[in-house]
């Protein structure tokens, strides 16, 4: 019973060493991002990842406040021509582009610079299909620093020109669930970019941005 206990213990260690050097290895692409719109290039067109608007508690998400007015910032510094939102559609009710142009369209972005796609699963797919679909080589992507260093890092593996422009993160007691569930979404990002070689659920026919 001995050298189970020993073997179970050795490959959780192994298991944790692994999950955390993916996330050092994902999250040092975090220096492609910056908090700073001055240090931004200007760009054709912004990625900016969704999020639920609202938490079960019945508030405003902080994330998806503080990723709509980073977005919003944006555009209205000139970086940028175009607004491409990206998130689940998986019910009529349940639509996070519809709620990013209805936000950003509130924050003085023109509905004719907003574009949806309805198709951003996770956040593979919003970055691939930037590319695929939308024909963006190049871009800014608009999230925390700690999601934008996943999405840089799968962005690069796939020819994409991604640098992120970091939206204000939320205190650690009110996104404890979301910083420990990224530790996990760094790992799996590996494993989808680096060995499944992972692609969108759907692609489809491009679209012009």
């Amino acid at each position: 019973m001995v050298w189970i206990f020993l073997a179970a213990a050795a490959l959780l260690a192994l298991l944790a060493a692994t999950i955390m050097g993916c996330n050092v290895l994902v999250g040092s692409y975090g220096r492609y991002s910056s908090d700073s719109l001055a240090k931004l290039p200007d760009v054709y067109c912004i990625l900016v990842l969704g999020t639920s608007k609202w938490v079960k508690t019945g508030m405003e998400n902080q994330y998806y406040r503080n990723r709509i007015e980073a977005a919003a910032q944006l555009y209205h510094s000139g970086k940028c021509k175009k607004v491409l939102v990206s998130g689940d559609n998986r019910t009529r009710s349940y639509n996070e582009p519809i709620f990013m142009r209805r936000d950003l369209l509130r924050l003085g972005v023109p509905a004719a610079d907003i574009v949806c796609d309805f198709a951003g699963l996770r956040t593979l797919d919003s970055v691939i299909r930037f590319h695929k679909v939308f024909g963006q080589k190049e871009g800014i992507v608009v999230s925390q620093k700690f999601h934008n260093s996943r999405a840089i890092y799968i962005a690069r593996h796939n020819g994409i020109e991604l640098v992120g422009y970091n939206a204000k993160d939320v205190g650690l007691t009110s996104g404890i669930k979301t910083k420990l569930r990224e530790i996990f979404s760094k790992f799996f990002c590996v494993l989808d970019v680096n060995i499944l070689n992972t692609q969108p659920r759907f692609l489809g026919d491009p679209i012009k941005v």
